[in-house]
């Protein structure tokens, strides 16, 4: 790589504010990868049973669908940094109870069944701010860059955060672990202090928060767009990513690999979500996005189905690595291309939708997993690959607005619709 595309690939480092918010953004998504992990062990270990892991993540799910509109609302109408701190720190009190009560052996189930709902209730109630702040700090020129670097940096925490979470369960233990999380928590929050005020772009009236959520609707309703590429972004989320909550059962069923390739699986998945992450990031603004989406939806589900039918797990570990990183590129260009096309009034709202699509991959676990259990996870998974290679090509047929994102985002949507 040129010294000059190095430079292009990180121009927004050159913003100290972009700095001190990639830190905390990426120190916080450190710590929360980390989390799932220890959580999942914690789980297990009060409860020794399956089904009680998967109730933490369904718990996670649904306020996590029901909230994100309203972290939208809130988004517009109060100063970002200081919702995201605020956030942070609710979460902060809660991970300190209860790295207490496991401390002092009096955590029970339910407890951390709680604090899996309050997680769910935080997220997508700051995660709007979180994304919509981006735009603050870099400008709508660097936004591309900007969020492409975010979520490769996302994209590494998936791959350093469980890692390091089971390398300091193996050196100290559960609750060191646990702590660990909490004090990236912590670190996360302090670096916020790096990134100056942002501005509420919802005005001087403030209307009330039905009418606030119901302009949001009504916006995405009247920008058909914009609408589009929010259904189109939910495909691969709901449809075949949920095939990553299956790993486990190739990991035992289909090669017979063991903890160890179950690690190795996800860890080549986080470094192809990388790359694709860093492919965007590369990109130039006026390059064309429509033609790179379709490329790289039907490739994710060409090698998706490759990586479930494969009969060897060398073979199916570049299959797993093109997988997350054609879907990492859609995922990037989608949600870049609507923050490039929606005026700041509505920003947050908008990042809302956006925020309520990352929780359909949770749900979606659901039907495959049934199919999984009635036919087996290969037929599963590659139905799904399957699925959404022809829901795309159904959206690229018959939705006319999808056809009118480029040129260069239909004139950046008419000027921010006029």
């Amino acid at each position: 790589m040129t010294k000059t595309a190095s430079r292009g690939i990180f121009t927004s480092f050159q913003n100290p504010r972009y700095r001190w918010l990639f830190a905390s953004n990426m120190t916080f998504m450190l710590a929360m990868q980390g989390q799932i992990l220890v959580r999942s062990m914690i789980t297990y270990e009060l409860t020794q049973s399956a089904f009680y892991l998967g109730l933490v993540s369904f718990t996670v799910a649904i306020p996590m669908f029901l909230l994100s509109p309203f972290g939208g609302v809130m988004a517009d109408r109060f100063e970002r940094r200081r919702l995201i701190m605020c956030g942070r720190s609710v979460l902060i009190l809660a991970e300190l109870s209860i790295l207490s009560l496991f401390v002092t052996g009096n955590l029970e189930f339910w407890q951390l069944l709680c604090s899996s709902a309050l997680m769910g209730c935080v997220i997508p109630l700051t995660m709007p701010a979180q994304t919509a702040i981006v735009v603050d700090v870099v400008g709508k020129q660097g936004l591309q860059n900007a969020m492409a670097l975010s979520m490769g940096g996302m994209a590494a925490t998936r791959i350093l955060g469980p890692t390091l979470a089971g390398v300091i369960v193996a050196i100290t233990s559960l609750a060191g672990a646990y702590t660990a999380g909490v004090i990236l928590y912590i670190v996360a929050l302090c670096c916020l202090f790096g990134v100056q005020h942002s501005q509420s772009h919802h005005g001087k009236v403030q209307k009330s928060v039905v009418n606030d959520l119901m302009e949001g609707f009504r916006y995405v309703t009247d920008n058909r767009l914009i609408l589009s590429m929010l259904l189109f972004g939910i495909v691969p989320m709901f449809l075949a990513l949920p095939f990553q909550s299956l790993l486990v059962v190739f990991s035992n069923e289909v090669w017979p690999v063991g903890p160890s390739g179950l690690g190795l699986m996800y860890a080549v998945g986080g470094a192809g979500s990388l790359f694709g992450a860093l492919y965007v990031a590369g990109l130039g603004k006026t390059k064309p996005r429509l033609p790179r989406m379709m490329t790289s939806i039907i490739c994710f589900g060409i090698a998706l189905f490759a990586f479930a039918n494969s009969p060897w797990f060398l073979l199916a570990l570049p299959m797993i690595f093109l997988a997350d990183g054609f879907a990492s590129v859609f995922n990037t260009l989608n949600n870049s291309s609507i923050q490039m096309m929606v005026p700041d009034e509505v920003r947050g709202r908008i990042s809302s939708f956006m925020m309520m699509s990352f929780s359909v991959t949770p749900m979606g676990t659901l039907p495959m997993s049934m199919v999984a259990d009635a036919y087996g996870v290969t037929t599963a998974v590659s139905l799904a690959s399957v699925l959404v290679i022809l829901v795309a090509i159904a959206f690229f047929i018959f939705c006319k607005p999808l056809r009118l994102l480029d040129p260069r985002l239909r004139e950046n949507h008419q000027a921010l619709n006029s």
